[in-house]
Parts: structure tokens; sequence; C-alpha cells
């Protein structure tokens, strides 16, 4: 199976630096220490493919510097600059530049994307509302008031496949690109297993009941920050019902379409979700089973 779009990063996260004043001071003032450089929160992308890093002299100075990890034993940061915030849902020319970009290298971009755009969200205490601080090298905000400590989320989604008779549920929502279809997906809600969030979700969005769920794959999605459980389910039978708040509309697809949408086949039935999307990976993962 191919590995998950956002995965691979080569960063080691080093989290006992995190930890560490007098360390994080060291790698901070390390001459080959490297700035991610970025356009708002979007990633500046080489022609070859590569994120594009800069040195920490160029930070703006009232930026606050994020400890990404080590790539090679050498330090990487990002900035995180007050009052940049990102707008709502997914800006529309991000899927261009991704697809610029080499799969480990978006794994690194999803990390820092991630959490810069929870600081942005994040700048005042849940418990108390007073403003915070960064602490734990960027991996955390304090509140100096009431001493409550808080951490970058990470919102759990899944994303799947009914099954039934050898073809696979998939759907599309409103306003996606003309012949696009994907899998149906949802946040799980509090209390819910995955495999019982997977039963909801299909019910909810296109009626179909099903069981057997089986998990497939995971992925980071930093829009802004969620983790993708892919999975199939068993549909006990074949009727659509379609909630139109969530689905322009949904159909059963063979594995040999399927296969061909992957391809690129112009007179397949449907468009592929990006290959950065675990969508991708969970489609092609089902394609290739007996």
């Amino acid at each position: 199976m191919i590995a998950p779009g956002f995965t691979g990063s080569p960063l080691d996260r080093a989290d006992h630096l995190r930890h560490d004043p007098e360390a994080l001071a060291t790698v901070t003032g390390d001459w080959r220490a490297r700035l991610l450089k970025l356009d708002g929160f979007d990633p500046v992308v080489s022609d070859d493919g590569l994120l594009e890093w800069t040195s920490l002299a160029d930070a703006p100075d009232n930026a606050e510097l994020i400890f990404l990890g080590l790539i090679d034993g050498k330090p990487h940061f990002a900035a995180c600059i007050p009052g940049l915030r990102t707008g709502p849902g997914r800006p529309p020319h991000i899927f261009g530049l991704l697809d610029r970009l080499r799969p480990a290298e978006a794994g690194t971009y999803a990390a820092a994307r991630s959490v810069l755009d929870w600081h942005s969200r994040h700048q005042f205490c849940a418990n108390c509302g007073q403003q915070t601080a960064m602490f734990r090298a960027g991996w955390g905000r304090n509140c100096p008031h009431c001493g409550t400590e808080h951490f970058p989320r990470t919102d759990p989604v899944v994303i799947m496949i009914a099954e039934h008779s050898g073809r696979a549920l998939v759907g599309r929502g409103p306003n996606w690109p003309p012949g696009r279809y994907s899998a149906l997906a949802g946040f799980m809600e509090p209390g819910e297993s995955i495999e019982e969030a997977v039963a909801r979700e299909i019910f909810e969005e296109a009626g179909v009941r099903v069981n057997n769920v089986r998990y497939v794959a995971s992925q980071p999605w930093p829009f802004p920050s969620q983790l993708m459980m892919a999975c199939v389910a068993e549909a006990e039978n074949d009727v659509i019902t379609i909630d139109p708040r969530e689905l322009q509309d949904a159909i059963w697809i063979s594995r040999a379409d399927v296969k061909r949408a992957l391809a690129g086949d112009p007179d397949a039935p449907m468009i592929a979700p990006p290959h950065f999307a675990i969508a991708h990976t969970l489609l092609t993962a089902w394609a290739a089973e007996e």
C-alpha cells in the first residue's frame, strides 16, 4: 500500500530538548539552524518539490520561534507571528502547492502548519480568559494568571467507504470540482469508538447501515489539525438516501472503475481524490483487494 499523504517526515521531534531551556538555547544559537519559509501559512515550494528554509536571522522581530525538531542533526524552526490568522476552511490554492511538494516534505509542512494555526487560535486561556504565553519550545501555551497549561490538539476524523457486492460507496460535497468523488468522512463525537463513528457517519450522510468495520491507515490533515482514520465497512444493502446538508451526491463504484479513476482515465465515472489525501490511499488499498 502506498504511504498516506503528510507522513514520512524526516523530523526528529527531539522532545527532550523542549523541556531543557539550556539545550533549547543551544540549538537556537546553532549557526546551522534553519527557519521554514512561509507565505502566511502556505509553504514556499522550490522547483524540485522541496520546502524552502532560511536563517533564523530572517525571523520577524516580533515572532516567537517554534522548535520543529532536527533534520540530519540540524535544528529546524517555524516563526509564530502575532496577529497572523488563517481564513475559514481550506484556501482554494493550497492543493496546487501540495501537489508540488514531495511526500516527506509535506509531512514536515503539516506539523508546522498545524502548530502555527493552533497558536493563532489559542492566544487566550479557555479557563480564565487571560492571555497565554508560549512554552515548551512552542508546543504548549501557559496561562500566567491561573496556571493552566494548553497543548496543541488533534481532532479525530473517520474517513471511510462502505462496500457492497464488490462496489464502494463514494460521495461528493457541495461546491466540489465537477466529477470529483471521495470517501465519506466526519468528526468523531465524544464517547464514540472508531467503529461506531464510521457506522453513524455513513448512515447519517448516505442512509446506509454498515457493520464489520476494519481499519486501513491514518494520516494527519493540517487544515487545521485532524487525524484522519481510514476504514472500510460492509453495507447491509445498497439503498442510498443522502442528507443534502452533507452530500450533493453518492454513488456505488466498482473496483475496475476505481482503478480507472486512480489512473486518471478521463472516461472513468469519477475523478479520484488527490494523491496526498488519505481517501486516495484508502481507495487504492480497496481496489487492490481480491
